[in-house]
């Protein structure tokens, strides 16, 4: 739900953090006009904190900013699998959650919110070099190794380092709109909507070596939406068969190439309604669905919504 309220990000370093999974929300979620976020970087205690990859962290606040945070990021930290945070570590982050704040895992810091049961009987990922891990040592939590992140709604796990930078940007979807989004990913110089799973970062005995002509191929297809966009022409823009296009694009992003261009007109369709006064009909022809029925179908199977709704809920939001 869009939001102009302050929203309090506190980012929890634990000992042995990653840096990378630390300044990825530090930045994304940084205190500037364009973006209603207050950021902590916070420790178990104030003071310096021994973190990865030679890096220490000398952290301004303790425990108390997860009592203030309306979202507690908890960055990947090193041998995450051999014991768990301090209790009162698992302690605080309950009690935030209980209080009703979003708790988001970057990598493996999805084992210390699996420390606190909150991930129990829910989907959740972490770096696939750790998901078996997580599994064995948390069986109640439902692993998925094939995707880059998991909205259990107030409970939020991403897989490796740069899907951190994923899962930030869906926060900001659901927080600000798509245009806040993309603005984001601008200014990161990052994919705005990355729809792959992180099936495609595991070692392969078989070099794959179509990634980036794929890759082309669905950045040249989101700059035509509003043509049609057959499999056949996907293909052919890809150089390969439309059976072998269709099978690696599955392996690439988990989704089949029509469900891909489906869901990217639906965020196309999001942000002109945030950010234009054009009319369902417009925007249905501008996306590359034809007619304002269609575009109000495939929009309230896939967001649950009408476009009129989510229209006003930004008009609210002003």
């Amino acid at each position: 739900m869009p939001t102009s309220r302050l929203q309090r990000v506190a980012v929890l370093v634990l000992e042995g953090a990653k840096p990378l999974d630390v300044g990825i929300p530090a930045q994304v979620f940084a205190t500037r006009r364009s973006m209603p976020y207050e950021v902590r970087v916070c420790g178990a205690a104030p003071g310096l904190v021994t973190g990865g990859d030679g890096l220490a962290y000398h952290v301004a606040d303790g425990l108390d900013a997860l009592a203030w945070a309306d979202i507690v990021f908890v960055p990947g930290y090193r041998f995450p699998d051999r014991e768990d945070p301090p209790q009162a570590v698992v302690e605080a982050l309950i009690a935030a959650h209980d209080r009703g704040a979003r708790l988001a895992a970057i990598s493996t810091g999805a084992f210390a919110l699996a420390a606190t049961g909150l991930l129990d009987g829910r989907r959740a990922t972490t770096h696939w070099h750790y998901t078996r891990e997580l599994a064995r040592k948390h069986p109640l939590v439902q692993v998925d190794e094939n995707v880059l992140f998991v909205d259990a709604g107030s409970v939020l796990t991403s897989a490796g380092a740069a899907s951190g930078i994923d899962l930030c940007l869906h926060i900001l979807r659901s927080d600000l709109g798509v245009a806040a989004s993309n603005h984001a990913a601008r200014r990161l110089v990052a994919a705005p909507y990355r729809s792959g799973g992180q099936a495609q970062y595991v070692p392969r005995s078989v070099p794959e070596p179509l990634g980036e002509r794929f890759a082309a191929t669905r950045e040249w297809a989101l700059h035509r939406l509003g043509d049609p966009l057959s499999l056949e022409v996907l293909a052919e823009h890809a150089a390969v068969s439309p059976r072998t296009f269709s099978r690696r694009f599955v392996e690439d992003t988990g989704y089949t190439p029509m469900q891909w261009v489906m869901r990217a007109r639906i965020d196309r369709a999001r942000e002109l309604l945030e950010r234009s006064e054009r009319s369902v009909e417009q925007i249905a022809g501008d996306v590359g669905l034809g007619t304002g029925a269609n575009l109000r179908m495939h929009f309230q199977r896939i967001l649950g919504t009408t476009p009129s709704e989510y229209r006003r809920t930004f008009t609210r939001g002003e």
